[in-house]
């Protein structure tokens, strides 16, 4: 058996008895310097890709750690000002606020009360810091006593009656100063009704970002401690989408875009990075993605124990998300992430 040996001077790798053998497409010449890898680099992340996530609740002073969220709190509208002014400071464009109510009921009135826990946050970020494009959730769960996206009837989810509670407090969200509204329940028919209440109600400049693609995915556990918002009863498979699914997520994002969606998101993103990119391919509407709780709950947990490096895989993850053709990047590392990007 020959051994192959290396001409340095050359820089050709030759094998004896074949001296015309060489390799003349040596893609490492690009990869030689951090300057260069930054010249031929094909996706760029920066800070204007994020979109914060933000847990609001009643009180003052009150900044409380999510236990399984690391770095994640429930924030006081006081505390959540100041996250909202240090967000803006790092370059991140918006903020997604999740409201938690003082109390619950079938309906979840505080969720459309002009002054409900949301609401309030609204006018407080606007009026401190104005240049920040404020995104609220629309959905029924964290509001519900029974936890579901929609009007309950027995034990069934129902769809119609779900679609004028959407409306209510899509309007409210509107009322109180939001930039852009995101149903977020996989609740058919949820963007027409939401739209026709914004145009008639004279917010039409208001955007809708629907949840389009939103899978029944075990990836959500810690948001729904999160956000006080597990289910009751059953479960959402009847709601959300298969994850075996993927022609679907087109039609529910094509039946979105007819209804007058401005934005498409796919939820969660790692593990349906095929569908961000087949939406991208479809549609040219622009494309979020989240990130969701699962994704950043699993790395802070592996990096605690000293199993992987937090800062590299949160950032490879989000590089990922953004070459599979996402615009926009719901992401609870948004903060961390724009500063380690600034740090370079």
């Amino acid at each position: 058996m020959t051994t192959p040996t290396f001409d340095r001077e050359a820089y050709v790798l030759s094998v004896p008895g074949d001296e015309d053998a060489g390799i003349i497409h040596r893609a490492r010449r690009l990869r030689r310097t951090p300057a260069i890898r930054r010249m031929v680099r094909e996706t760029v992340l920066t800070a204007d890709d994020f979109i914060c996530p933000l847990f609001v609740v009643h009180g003052k002073s009150v900044r409380r750690e999510i236990g399984a969220m690391p770095g994640q709190c429930h924030l006081s509208v006081d505390e959540l000002v100041r996250d909202c002014e240090d967000v803006a400071r790092l370059g991140i464009p918006a903020v997604i606020l999740f409201g938690l109510p003082v109390s619950k009921d079938p309906v979840g009135l505080e969720n459309f009360a002009p002054d409900g826990i949301v609401q309030r946050a609204i006018r407080a970020i606007k009026g401190a810091v104005r240049e920040l494009t404020v995104i609220t959730d629309v959905c029924l769960c964290e509001y519900t006593d029974h936890g579901h996206c929609g009007i309950v009837e027995g034990d069934q989810i129902l769809n119609d009656p779900t679609l004028d509670i959407l409306a209510r407090v899509a309007v409210s969200h509107a009322e109180a100063g939001a930039d852009i509204v995101a149903p977020s329940g996989m609740v058919d028919g949820m963007v027409e009704a939401i739209r026709d209440a914004l145009d008639t109600s004279d917010f039409p400049d208001v955007a809708i970002l629907s949840y389009a693609a939103k899978y029944a995915s075990h990836f959500y556990g810690p948001f729904r401690e999160a956000a006080d918002s597990p289910p009751r009863f059953g479960d959402r498979l009847g709601c959300q989408m298969d994850p075996a699914n993927a022609r679907e997520a087109l039609r529910e994002m094509t039946q979105d875009v007819e209804e007058g969606a401005d934005i498409l998101m796919v939820k969660p993103a790692l593990p349906y990075l095929d569908i961000v990119r087949a939406a991208r391919d479809a549609f040219d509407l622009p494309i979020a993605a989240y990130n969701v709780s699962g994704e950043y709950a699993m790395i802070k947990a592996a990096a605690a124990r000293g199993w992987l490096d937090e800062r590299g895989c949160a950032l490879e993850s989000l590089v990922a998300i953004k070459r599979a053709g996402a615009d926009m990047i719901l992401t609870y590392w948004a903060r961390d992430a724009a500063r380690w990007l600034a740090e370079g």
